[in-house]
């Protein structure tokens, strides 16, 4: 027996459990649920809901949600002060694991009940780097040190989990995770779990909370955006129209054109996709990756040049007081757009002939190839091979 668990059921905070650990130092964890705490305080101010599990589906007083669960906070402090003074009669409490409150995905694919669990695999396949060096910059917002010395962990990894028809994304941070599935098939839900707040630079005693809570829910909204923009970037946006051909920016200077299919700017706005991270880039590194997928030679000028229309494009911004630029909201969209359509449709189709492709798609087109030949041979169209073909005589 190494811990022992204490489940209880308390009038302001719902159903609570503490966890009291059966070795030394005997570290005491006391879990409450900020949903748990806004049903109870729903329910004191007569205000119906339906319960989605411990979360909300419903309410009949939304407005008044945000400000049930900021009241949990003072709530805490107060009692709070009651562990601390048993902290300083030698008894340790500490506070080490938040569960951020959790945030739905406002997408018109989680209306429709049906295409829910369709839309969170999409989802899960999108996010399948979820676990990667840039993709942590991005999310948690905290430098990635790669080297030998100090580097910030050993691994890094995304999780999928299957349980039945329910699926479960995982990503680690040093001894933080954050966890993503669908709700009871009807909500995506975010939990972000700190074991550590030094992962997030905070304090670890009661008076920090506030903070450490802030960091996580930002960890949360800094994912949504992300996967905001991958599901929704869309052929009819007026970023596209404008970005595809040359335009003129409001004050006259001209923006050239990022055509759809040109090799160079393929790679340019593939290593974009692969660049999102918090810190932004510069010239020097995003150059490092984009002179090595054209397969030619891409000099510092045409890095220079291709920063600049970038930027009258409106798809990355320079940082104030520095050689750092950042990816705009349209740059975001434009840039996963044209790398998920020439990936996954048009490389795709191009070899829709060929394995791997469905063996039902390469018997249509081989059919369709028959009939055209048919046709050019019937109207004598058809080239003779050139050792076939017969010189005239003299």
């Amino acid at each position: 027996m190494t811990s022992f668990y204490f489940y209880l059921w308390d009038t302001d905070f719902g159903a609570a459990f503490i966890k009291v650990c059966a070795y030394f130092p005997y570290p005491i964890k006391v879990w409450v649920n900020g949903h748990e705490w806004a049903k109870r305080q729903a329910t004191k101010a007569g205000s119906g809901y339906t319960a989605l599990s411990n979360g909300f589906a419903s309410c009949e007083d939304p407005q008044a949600l945000p400000g049930h669960h900021r009241s949990l906070l003072p709530t805490l402090d107060g009692r709070a002060a009651v562990a601390a003074d048993r902290c300083r009669r030698g008894r340790r409490i500490l506070v080490g694991t938040v569960d951020a409150p959790d945030r739905d995905l406002a997408d018109p694919g989680l209306r429709r009940a049906p295409a829910r669990p369709v839309f969170f695999e999409a989802l899960v396949v999108d996010n399948l780097d979820l676990g990667r060096p840039e993709t942590l910059e991005l999310v948690f917002g905290r430098k990635i040190r790669r080297g030998r010395l100090r580097r910030t962990q050993d691994v890094f990894k995304t999780k999928v989990v299957t349980r039945d028809t329910d699926v479960t994304i995982n990503a680690f941070y040093k001894h933080s995770r954050k966890k993503q599935y669908l709700k009871d098939g009807r909500a995506l839900r975010i939990e972000t779990v700190v074991n550590s707040p030094d992962d997030l630079a905070c304090h670890r005693r009661p008076e920090h909370l506030d903070e450490l809570q802030r960091k996580a829910r930002d960890i949360n909204a800094r994912l949504l955006d992300t996967e905001r923009v991958g599901q929704g970037c869309v052929l009819a946006s007026p970023a596209f129209e404008r970005v595809a051909r040359s335009t003129f920016t409001e004050d006259g200077k001209r923006a050239p054109a990022l055509r759809f299919g040109d090799p160079r700017v393929m790679a340019l706005l593939g290593t974009l996709c692969i660049s999102l991270t918090a810190l932004g880039f510069t010239h020097r590194s995003l150059r490092a990756r984009v002179r090595h997928l054209p397969g030619t030679g891409y000099s510092t000028n045409q890095m220079s040049y291709d920063l600049a229309r970038l930027r009258r494009n409106g798809l990355i911004e320079r940082q104030e007081h520095s050689n750092t630029y950042g990816l705009t909201a349209d740059g975001k969209r434009i840039a996963l757009f044209y790398t998920k359509v020439h990936n996954r449709l048009l490389r795709p189709l191009l070899a829709a002939d060929k394995a791997p492709a469905p063996p039902q798609l390469r018997q249509a087109l081989s059919t369709i190839d028959r009939h055209i030949r048919g046709y050019i041979g019937n109207a004598q169209l058809e080239t003779l091979p050139k050792n076939s073909r017969q010189t005239p005589k003299s």
